[in-house]
């Protein structure tokens, strides 16, 4: 990764690569269009959330609640808030990439308005994520349910959008092995991680946990994606994509947050290799015919296939087919038909003599499939 920076005259961040792990000082919406078009693989936006506060909020002992009253914060209207959130998921989606997904996080006061420009503006919802808050802010008005989650909102691009990562096997691997639910539970940002000044206060407000960053990652991107945060505050995604071995692009327009994020992102040490290798199923390889073994000469026309206790066998056609008997077709359509069953899975089925033995032919696909990565490397 390059040398962090900020980079405070946008008109340098042209269509090159040293806009790569910065900070562009500025809006948000000026500075993506300083960025080269389809560009990022993942975006994780935590826009202003325009709590509409009205007055000072209080303990009941009287002591002062440290809310969300920054000038950042504030718009004249809804209308005005529509517009400037159109203005900037118009500019995030012209430099995400075609199969690149999108994260927008929110409480109840704007995501269902963020959520209903994203569809008007094209982008495909996947999910609607919970973030579930083991240690929330209390109610101290008393006169509402404690409001103790955030909903992030996942999508691509568009709805024919293809490719998107998302590493499912990873994911339910890390939870259990059962599939990760769309309801996450993290604390809030307290404690050393919670960056404050000098007189002990909070640095930013709404500072997010790095696990829910790290969590988001992980599922959504690859070592060596670039994410792009638009709203970069203290510079949570920086620091998180930075040990995850990711790029990553900032944009902020506070000059107090930016050196937080700086100073914050400069002590972070990146995971090695090893640490940052993503577990893969079977879905996420590249797909192999059986006909690309006999293309490769992994197989030759006229081979004979068995199953593994030699009880049926089969006959390996020009095309790619198998003849057992009367019955021809595809290795799956064979393998079940001979066993009287209405599905099969041919790969594992079907095997062929190696070494006076007999050995899958899935072996063989694997064989084929180190060939296209590496053709492809």
């Amino acid at each position: 990764m390059s040398v962090l920076r900020l980079i405070d005259d946008l008109s340098h961040a042209a269509p090159s690569a040293d806009w790569l792990d910065t900070i562009l000082k500025g809006d948000c919406v000026a500075a993506l269009e300083r960025l080269p078009e389809k560009s990022v693989d993942v975006i994780f936006a935590d826009p202003p959330y325009n709590l509409q506060l009205d007055g000072d909020l209080h303990r009941p002992d009287q002591s002062k609640v440290d809310a969300v009253d920054d000038a950042w914060d504030q718009f004249e209207s809804f209308q005005a808030y529509d517009a400037f959130t159109r203005a900037w998921l118009l500019a995030a989606r012209r430099v995400l990439k075609p199969n690149g997904t999108i994260w927008v996080i929110g409480s109840y006061h704007n995501i269902f308005r963020v959520g209903a420009t994203m569809q008007d503006l094209g982008f495909w919802i996947l999910n609607d994520v919970v973030w579930r808050k083991t240690n929330p802010m209390p109610n101290f008005r008393g006169r509402r349910f404690q409001n103790a989650h955030e909903t992030m909102i996942w999508a691509s691009r568009d709805p024919k959008a293809k490719g998107y990562t998302f590493n499912y096997e990873a994911m339910k691997a890390a939870n259990d092995d059962v599939q990760m639910r769309s309801d996450w539970l993290f604390p809030i940002c307290t404690g050393a991680e919670r960056l404050k000044d000098e007189n002990g206060d909070k640095i930013h407000p709404t500072q997010k946990p790095e696990a829910l960053l790290a969590r988001v990652l992980l599922s959504s991107s690859k070592p060596g994606d670039v994410v792009l945060d638009p709203f970069f505050g203290s510079g949570t995604t920086g620091a998180v994509a930075k040990r995850l071995g990711r790029h990553f692009v900032g944009v902020e327009r506070e000059q107090s947050y930016i050196d937080a994020a700086l100073e914050r992102i400069a002590h972070v040490r990146p995971l090695g290799e090893a640490e940052l290798s993503v577990m893969t199923g079977k879905r996420a390889e590249p797909r192999v015919a059986f006909v690309s073994l006999l293309d490769n000469g992994l197989i030759k026309p006229g081979s004979m296939l068995f199953d593994a206790k030699r009880k049926w066998s089969a006959q390996v056609r020009a095309d790619g087919t198998l003849a057992s008997g009367d019955v021809s077709g595809s290795i799956h359509r064979v393998g079940a038909a001979v066993q009287g069953f209405d599905a099969c899975n041919g790969w594992t089925f079907w095997h062929y003599e190696r070494n006076g033995g007999l050995t899958p032919i899935d072996e063989l696909r694997r064989i084929a499939r180190l060939g296209m990565e590496r053709a492809g490397a």
